[in-house]
C-alpha cells in the first residue's frame, strides 16, 4: 500500500507520525543489533531490503492508496524479528521516497499501515503457534509462513481500507463491490511466496531465519 499525499487530511499523518515513533524508538532500543557482527547477516538484511524495494515497483493500482504488491512483512519478521523488520520497512520506504515513488509526508502512515500492522500480526501468530502447538517443521512453515503471511496481509488491507473509509475517501459499499472480492487473489500469492522463500531458507540456510531453530523443529521429529 502507498498512500499518496493529499488523499487524507494532515491530521491522519500527524497521528501516524506519533504512533510510528512510539514503536520505532523501542524497536531501535531492543533490536538484536549484535547479529550484525556477522557480515553475512548484514548482506542478507540489506539484500532483502533492496529486493523488496524492487518488488514494490511491481504493483497494481485499482484505487489510489489501495494498490497491491508483494509486502514481505512476514518474511522480514520471521527472518530478523519484529524490531529489525520495522527498521527494514523504514529503509525501504526511504528508498521509495528517494526514487520518487512515495511522498515524504506520507512515510510514517505508509510504514505504520504497510509495515507495522502486518509485522505485529505475524509476531502474534508466531507467539501463539509457539506456545499452543507442537514444535514441528511443517507447523512452523504452514502456520507461520503460509497462513501467517496471508493473515498479516488481510490485517493490513483491513486497516488500510478502514482508514480510507473513515477519512471519507471511499465508501464501504463501493469497496465491498469493487475491491474486497479480489482480496483472496492478493492473499494467496503473499502466502505462497513467503512460504516458499522461508522453506528454502530453513532448508539451505537456517541461520538466516532467526525464528527457526533446528534443535526444536527438526531433531527427533
Amino acid at each position: 500500500m502507498n498512500y499518496p499525499y493529499g488523499l487524507l487530511m494532515n491530521s491522519w499523518h500527524w497521528i501516524a507520525t506519533g504512533l510510528y515513533l512510539l514503536w520505532l524508538v523501542p524497536a531501535l532500543l531492543t533490536a538484536p543489533w549484535q547479529r550484525f557482527r556477522q557480515k553475512e547477516t548484514v548482506h542478507v538484511y540489506l539484500g532483502t531490503c533492496v529486493g523488496l524495494l524492487f518488488l514494490w515497483h511491481i504493483t497494481t493500482t485499482a484505487f489510489p492508496g489501495l494498490n497491491y504488491h508483494y509486502i514481505g512483512a512476514t518474511l522480514l519478521t520471521l527472518m530478523f524479528g519484529w524490531q529489525l523488520a520495522l527498521v527494514a520497512f523504514s529503509l525501504v520506504y526511504l528508498g521509495m521516497f528517494l526514487n520518487g515513488s512515495s511522498d515524504w509526508q506520507t512515510l510514517p502512515l505508509n510504514i505504520l499501515v504497510t509495515g507495522l500492522v502486518p509485522i505485529l500480526t505475524t509476531q502474534l501468530i508466531y507467539r501463539l503457534v509457539d506456545r499452543k502447538l507442537p514444535n514441528h517443521f511443517f507447523v512452523f512453515i504452514f502456520l507461520n509462513a503460509f497462513f501467517g503471511a496471508g493473515l498479516a496481509l488481510l490485517a493490513m488491507i483491513a486497516v488500510a481500507s478502514g482508514i480510507l473509509i473513515l477519512g471519507d475517501v471511499y465508501n464501504f459499499t463501493h469497496l465491498l463491490k469493487e475491491y474486497y472480492p479480489f482480496i483472496p487473489l492478493m492473499i494467496f500469492p503473499e502466502g505462497f511466496i513467503t512460504g516458499m522463500l522461508i522453506s528454502m531458507m530453513v532448508a539451505m540456510a537456517p541461520n538466516w531465519v532467526c525464528s527457526f531453530d533446528d534443535a526444536r523443529y527438526l531433531h527427533g521429529k
